[in-house]
């Protein structure tokens, strides 16, 4: 016997030593595979192919060792991919060495005090996240905004937003309100800049039109749905958002200084280490929120941000808002219908019913003017669920048409105008644990306020409403200049002010190349994203552990259906039968996973898309090179098995090229996986994956040969991708010159004992490998691109 086992593996382990470990990759499995096909010969030789529980012993042994040394390469594989990036570096720690690291802040800031919260007994916020240093807040407003959607040929379109106006000031929280069907999510996807077609109105930032695409380097969305990678850690999450977001000048320490803030200031600090899928709810929210924070925006949308929260969770996550609003932030939100502690944690309120605004304003004002109408709020009773009640029509239809026609004579901006110094102090409705520390121009204006806290005041008249406004603005001012310091002056917040400044639409000449930058370069998000889902799959059981496991299990239950018959001239029709199922068993293995899975994904992907932290380019790449390895390993695994357990031809280059077949099968069948995924819903898709086997399986020529098909479905069968695989399979296994199969002795007449009547008898004498081949890799790389091109069109149908 060869003593290969106990040479090979010192080599390997020396050649990774010095560094060339893709090289030994390569020469281990050629190794491998010659040492295999010695130590087939060595052993079989002195048994005549008879075949007993030896040889079902040594084939499991072999396929075993195969197993072992696979899954040894692919941790290798993962290992010097790490360090290609400085994310694992960063991001993959042990619990203890988490647990112990404390950030020492930003060298030279004092952000580090700034962020520590106070304690309490409760869940606290700590103070203000504020904007960074050089950024310039921003006051959105739209006017004459509609918004309508088709409803098919011949029937009128649906309008879902009329004509309202609006404008959300900066440093300030605003909620949009009304019943289902009013238009809130309408709104906040038009003023986020997710929804542009059927749209008409102006929207202006700081009076100017907004530029789109300027617009959204500087805004963040955050939905509903609160959309994570299940397995990533909550510190992985944030440090990939650092370095995906930040610019690149930025060191790496003084990003993870950064990480370690915004753990501590949304109290995500003891779950660093768990993973999003096991997050509850409102950590999940914050972590959604904390992802944003990373690049400091000064504009933040939310929709629906306490759904699925309890009452606790709910006033934690309304007090994050109101604190990241009073760091000078633009902050609104969507709303149904709120609690009166949560209500009053608002500073604006957007009312909606039937797509028409009927208030706007200061909450504070919203009681004492529906008194105006004649709609008293009865005492003790929640004014959120008072206006919602009107609105719904409890009190008449044409109470809220009167509503409605007073937003748009002016009236209620009139009112709201009026009253606007003539607030009470915002610190007292919230509660201890959560109050924020003012700065001393805080405290001296809240110390003369017109109002006391008394709610059941009358707002008195403002004597100079453009003096309070000039005031209000030096508040602002001088609260953006306690926390400017957070993000310190490099590139990135100086970039960021040169966007707001020239967030003005410009015509074509604000199209420049500049416009179509991310943050980081192409390589930077390539590699960030490579490792993150390289990560992210080899800790999912389902596509990495079972699937391989998978594999071997159905590979040597195979063999074992099979054993032995490939060099037997009788079994012949069995074995071409064993070779199909091998590859209709590779073609779902790709397929489904795939289906299912990344549609899961793609609400993940539109969402940091959308949200400017990487280019489709960059994922489509990162996702395609990440998942490879895989679709290599697992057919490599699953062929080797069934080739020596069904005694294929003992030939290693018909072994490699078997090998080739099942490895393309993957890829092209993982591939229309991932199309089916990208054009369609999860529901779709799992309905879609198997129904478009069935044309692929029919047309594959192994149930009906090409020649025995009618003339006018002859092209279907150059659209069966399995066709190529199987036709390629046979030529390997009975082409390229075989030796005559064995005979069963006593048989009266031997079939198929020259090998090429075989490929006669299957209709595919005519053929060649290597056109099969590369008419796989065609497959491969159409289907890659109408993936690419589906992935293109589903961001601007979600617009």
């Amino acid at each position: 016997m060869s003593t290969w086992h106990k040479k090979f593996p010192k080599t390997f382990a020396r050649r990774n030593a010095d560094g060339l470990l893709l090289p030994t990759l390569t020469q281990g499995l050629l190794k491998l595979g010659l040492l295999v096909r010695r130590l087939k010969v060595e052993v079989f030789s002195h048994t005549r192919y008879e075949y007993g529980y030896h040889h079902i012993a040594l084939c499991l042994a072999m396929t075993l060792s195969l197993a072992v040394n696979v899954y040894i390469i692919i941790l290798v594989y993962l290992y010097y991919l790490s360090k290609m990036a400085d994310l694992l570096s960063v991001a993959v720690h042990l619990p203890s060495t988490l647990s112990s690291n404390k950030s020492p802040g930003i060298p030279g800031s004092d952000s580090t005090k700034l962020l520590r919260s106070t304690s309490s007994e409760n869940d606290s916020v700590p103070q203000p996240f504020g904007i960074s240093c050089g950024k310039k807040v921003v006051d959105l407003e739209f006017v004459d905004l509609s918004y309508s959607i088709p409803r098919g040929l011949g029937n009128p379109n649906s309008q879902i937003l009329r004509n309202i106006s609006g404008m959300f000031p900066s440093g300030e929280l605003t909620a949009i309100m009304g019943p289902s069907g009013a238009g809130k999510s309408s709104l906040m996807n038009i003023l986020a800049g997710y929804k542009t077609n059927h749209v008409e109105g102006d929207i202006t930032t700081n009076g100017s039109v907004r530029n789109l695409r300027k617009f959204r380097k500087i805004s963040c969305y955050i939905m509903q749905d609160d959309q994570l990678l299940p397995h990533l850690a909550v510190e992985e999450a944030l440090i990939c958002s650092a370095n995906l977001k930040l610019a690149e000048s930025m060191v790496t320490e003084d990003k993870q200084s950064l990480v370690e803030d915004i753990l501590d200031m949304m109290n995500l600090t003891e779950c660093r280490t768990t993973r999003t899928a096991n997050l509850t709810n409102g950590q999940r929210k914050r972590l959604a929120i904390a992802l944003e924070l990373v690049n400091n925006p000064p504009l933040m949308f939310f929709d629906e941000p306490t759904s699925g929260l309890d009452s606790n969770s709910t006033n934690q996550c309304i007090s994050i808002l109101q604190q990241l609003a009073r760091g000078g932030r633009t902050v609104v939100c969507t709303m149904h219908q709120p609690s009166a502690k949560t209500f009053e944690m608002f500073d604006n309120l957007y009312l909606l019913a039937k797509g028409q605004c009927v208030y706007k304003g200061k909450v504070l004002h919203l009681v004492h003017y529906l008194q105006t109408f004649d709609l008293n709020c009865p005492p003790y009773h929640n004014p959120a669920d008072f206006i919602m009640e009107v609105i719904n029509g409890d009190f008449g239809e044409e109470v809220v048409q009167k509503l409605a026609q007073a937003v748009l004579s002016g009236k209620c901006d009139e009112y709201n105008n009026k009253y606007r110094m003539c607030l009470p102090k915002r610190s007292s409705s919230l509660a201890p644990s959560v109050r924020p520390s003012l700065s001393r121009k805080d405290t001296k204006r809240d110390s003369n306020s017109c109002i006391s806290n008394d709610s059941s005041s009358t707002p008195c008249t403002s004597s100079s409403s453009a003096a309070g406004r000039t005031s209000s603005r030096k508040d602002k001012a001088s609260s953006y200049e306690m926390f400017n310091e957070l993000h310190g002056t490099d590139s990135s917040s100086k970039e960021s002010s040169e966007e707001i400044n020239n967030i003005q639409d410009e015509g074509n000449a604000g199209c420049c190349h500049r416009d179509h930058q991310f943050a980081t370069s192409s390589s930077t998000q390539f590699k960030v994203l490579f490792v993150r889902d390289m990560l992210s799959a080899f800790r999912d059981c389902t596509l990495t552990r079972l699937r391989l496991l998978i594999h071997i299990l159905v590979g040597v239950l195979i063999g074992l259906l099979y054993l032995g018959i490939g060099n037997m001239a009788s079994k012949a029709f069995n074995n071409t039968g064993c070779l199909y199922f091998c590859l209709l068993f590779i073609m779902f293995a790709a397929l489904m996973p795939t289906v299912m899975t990344f549609p899961m994904e793609m609400s993940v992907f539109l969402r940091e898309h959308l949200n400017y932290w990487y280019s489709l380019k960059s994922y489509y790449w990162a996702k395609t090179m990440a998942d490879l390895p895989f679709q290599i390993v697992f057919p490599v695994v699953y062929g080797s098995i069934v080739y020596w357990m069904t005694n294929q031809p003992n030939d290693f280059l018909r072994f490699f090229m078997f090998l080739t077949i099942a490895t393309q099968t993957a890829l092209v069948g993982q591939s229309l996986g991932f199309l089916i995924g990208a054009a369609t819903s999860m529901q779709v898709a799992v309905f879609l994956g198997p129904i478009c086997g069935i044309p692929i399986m029919l047309f594959s020529g192994f149930f009906v040969n090409f020649g025995t098909m009618p003339k006018y479905l002859h092209w279907l069968s150059y659209l069966s991708y399995i066709r190529y695989s199987f036709e390629g399979v046979l030529h390997v296994i009975y082409g390229m010159d075989r030796a005559q199969l064995e005979c069963d002795e006593g048989a009266p007449d031997c079939l198929f004992r020259n090998s090429e009547d075989m490929l006669k008898e299957m209709d595919v004498d005519k053929g060649a490998f290597y056109i099969d081949f590369l008419v796989l890799c065609a497959f491969f790389v159409l289907l890659r691109l109408a993936c690419y091109i589906a992935l293109r069109v589903r961001i601007i149908s979600a617009r």
